[in-house]
């Protein structure tokens, strides 16, 4: 009660008898977040003018021949071939995948079952790089 009656000297000796507040409005600037449309053009060419990243040529297709293009097209369907003669070797005509662990030159498959179905996990033995296929079960 004694700090009450302090605290309410204390403004009375100070001269202190109204005080005044506003209301706070947050207001966005982007206009993705409810900010006002015209600043779009304005943070669009302050983050191009940021950007320092250029992207891959494009027109690299076109220059290609025809003749290029055929011979990727052709070299292609050989490796695709060529990898379903591997397969069909290693795994039986029907392609039935059995667990083990195969090789393919520098690549290793290790199949294996799980609780969420076959798992394969493949490895390049010359660089380390490997990744994962998981096919669910029924």
């Amino acid at each position: 009660m004694k700090k009450l009656i302090i605290i309410i000297g204390l403004f009375g000796i100070l001269g202190i008898s109204e005080c005044y507040s506003q209301q706070l409005v947050y207001r966005p600037v982007n206009p993705f977040f409810g900010g006002d449309t015209f600043n779009y053009q304005f943070l669009l060419q302050s983050a191009q003018a940021q950007n320092s990243f250029t992207g891959p040529d494009d027109n690299l297709r076109d220059e290609r021949s025809d003749l290029e293009r055929f011979t990727e097209s052709l070299n292609n369907q050989l490796l695709n071939q060529l990898s379903r003669s591997l397969f069909s070797q290693q795994f039986g005509a029907d392609g039935e995948l059995t667990p083990g662990t195969f090789s393919f030159g520098s690549l290793v498959l290790e199949i294996f079952e799980s609780n969420e179905g076959l798992v394969i996990d493949i490895l390049d033995t010359t660089n380390g790089d490997q990744t994962q296929v998981i096919i669910p079960g029924n």
